[in-house]
């Protein structure tokens, strides 16, 4: 087996053409033994094999800089780099992340999870490297949509502008997650049609030598490029067509579902895992959206790259028509958009990942609250129980977007007040309204909610109690059910429980009612502490005699944690926090 002898690029450059094509069968393989047992990113790197061996073999890594857009099709750059047992070794599998990573080795250069920034990074180190006078070649690859994104054109325009030599390769697969949306694709189309020689070419009127291959899984031919582009002094773009999920036809035929896997059966691509046949939030708000779009043609859903968030599965984008835009990869873009359709009398909701939303702080202050336009953003996945890879954490929304001026930030503990928040958000005409979609699964109340919301910031009393209040937000609201349950059976303790729904303001009555006959204020969220929800309420209480006790999560970069574990070292069970409570109380 040829790639259990490569420990480094340099036992690449020793192959033959013919063992380097034997040696992209054996990473397949490898490949998918390893995605079908342990899940990751299925077609971007299936796609990548022979290219990634191509860049190896001709260039000098790490002299020679390659940087990967989002990195989530760099598992073959790992096992060429020294990483090779993570993929055959099923007791390593965790020691690699599935991203590159500079702790990891002296190959990957950036922590990247996020899209569209390979070309601006690349620029960064083409800059460096030409002010220090070396030589090396710098190597930004990008596919899988990225393009879609603004910081590649900025990255381009850049690129373009220094003169030097830069390599951008486009791993053109047709694809992003689901279909590519954009002008650009356009022209990614007529070139590949006309083989690189369509006389509209996008790349060569921004300043770039061009080269097109065809057929991005021949080594050969793809080594004969990058020999002939290596040591370029100025900037230059490969467009290489490739086949998402190549070598699986499972991945081939259905490239949407195969981007990313949890485990499955090799053989038939079943999950391996049985997933309960469960209601989700997205596929609800995606029955929800539709059926009002057809009942008012000014209801326009809005995704960036990823459909299915809202539960707009093929099938539903097709019934949906012009009422559904997918932006691409351009979450700033689709916050702005979203201001201006409100602007102009649409009622547009906007549904995208917590983590991905970072992206948009600007456009969110600026384009959307500051012109106090009435756009619905539902943020997904912003939880200790979301996505756990240090790129894609998605616990920082509360502080970055419950301190913007006129924003709505709305957190729901169940199905009922999701939907009562997200209708009152696409009918009312006044306000920017976020809202936090739970993470933790559908859980029904069983009444109906019956909240008047343009009456801002007024928390629901759950439950009537003295000496102690627990203010527990969204998805944390069971936890705090748990804590006051606990204190009450166990410790004699008859709390009250506070559902506050709103995060981006506090209840100066109802906070100032407790000082009545309560010691001792309990805040928990589902988020970052350091400028969250539960700050607010402690600074209320500052002056006062009533002591304040935030939960949440310690600001920290975490990667692959165990959400369970991250509770526990945060304190965020029902009995820490009741040992916590007695100490405060002085009560045993």
């Amino acid at each position: 087996m040829y790639l259990k002898k490569i420990n480094s690029p340099e036992d690449v450059k020793k192959l033959s053409i013919n063992e380097m094509n034997t040696l992209s069968e054996e990473i397949r393989q490898t490949l998918l033994k390893k995605l079908s047992d342990h899940g990751g990113h299925v077609g971007p790197n299936l796609g990548m094999v022979e290219m990634t061996i191509a860049l190896h073999y001709v260039f000098n890594s790490p002299e020679d800089k390659i940087v990967y857009d989002v990195s989530h099709q760099s598992y073959i750059h790992k096992m060429l780099t020294g990483r090779k047992d993570a993929f055959i070794n099923s007791e390593k599998y965790d020691e690699v992340s599935g991203y590159t990573n500079p702790e990891e080795s002296e190959h990957d250069f950036f922590n990247v999870g996020h899209t569209s920034t390979s070309i601006s990074l690349a620029c960064g180190l083409a800059k460096a490297r030409d002010l220090k006078g070396e030589k090396d070649n710098i190597i930004a690859v990008i596919g899988d949509g990225s393009l879609s994104g603004g910081e590649a054109y900025e990255g381009l325009n850049n690129a373009a502008e220094e003169g030097t030599n830069m390599i951008v390769i486009v791993n053109d697969n047709d694809m992003s997650i689901a279909e590519n949306h954009g002008g650009l694709y356009k022209n990614l189309k007529e070139l590949r049609d006309t083989d690189g020689k369509a006389e509209c070419n996008f790349f060569k009127a921004m300043g770039f030598d061009y080269n097109y291959i065809e057929d991005g899984h021949n080594l050969e031919e793809l080594i004969n490029v990058f020999n002939k582009v290596k040591d370029s002094t100025h900037p230059v773009v490969l467009h290489i067509h490739t086949i998402k999920g190549k070598g699986f036809e499972l991945a081939e035929k259905n490239k949407e579902q195969w981007h990313y896997g949890m485990p499955f059966v090799l053989e038939t691509g079943e999950g391996k895992f049985s997933m309960p046949n469960v209601e989700s939030y997205s596929e609800l708000t995606g029955k929800y959206l539709l059926d009002l779009m057809k009942k008012d043609p000014k209801v326009v859903a809005i995704t960036s790259a990823t459909p299915t968030v809202l539960g707009f599965d093929s099938q539903k984008r097709k019934e949906a028509g012009k009422q559904l835009v997918d932006v691409g990869i351009a979450e700033e873009h689709a916050v702005a958009l979203a201001s201006g359709i409100a602007a102009n009398g649409g009622k547009p909701v906007y549904g995208v990942y917590s983590t991905f939303l970072q992206r948009t702080y600007d456009q969110l202050s600026q384009d959307l609250c500051i012109n106090s336009n009435p756009a619905v953003i539902l943020v997904n996945a912003a939880s200790v129980y979301g996505m756990n890879d240090v790129t894609h954490i998605g616990l920082y929304d509360i502080g970055m977007m419950s301190n913007i001026p006129n924003m709505i930030y709305l957190a729901p503990t169940c199905k009922e007040e999701y939907f009562a928040m997200l209708k009152w958000g696409i009918e009312q005409q006044d306000y920017p309204v976020a809202i936090r979609v739970p993470a933790m699964g559908v859980i029904e109340s069983g009444s109906k909610d019956n909240t008047d919301y343009s009456k801002l910031n007024k928390y629901e009393v759950s439950k009537k109690g003295t000496d102690v209040a627990v203010v527990a937000l969204g998805d944390f609201f069971k936890l705090g059910e748990a804590v006051v349950a606990k204190l009450s059976k166990e410790n004699g303790i008859d709390a009250t429980l506070i559902n506050p729904k709103y995060i981006t303001g506090i209840d100066e009555e109802l906070l100032e009612s407790l000082k009545k006959d309560h010691k001792l204020v309990i805040t928990l969220e589902d988020g970052i502490l350091d400028g969250g929800f539960g700050e607010k309420i402690a600074r209320y209480y500052g002056p006062s005699e009533v002591k304040v006790l935030n939960y949440g999560v310690k600001k920290e970069f975490l990667d692959r944690y165990v959400p369970d574990e991250l509770m526990k070292k945060n304190r965020l069970t029902d009995l820490q926090i009741v040992e916590d409570v007695l100490n405060i109380l002085n009560t045993k």
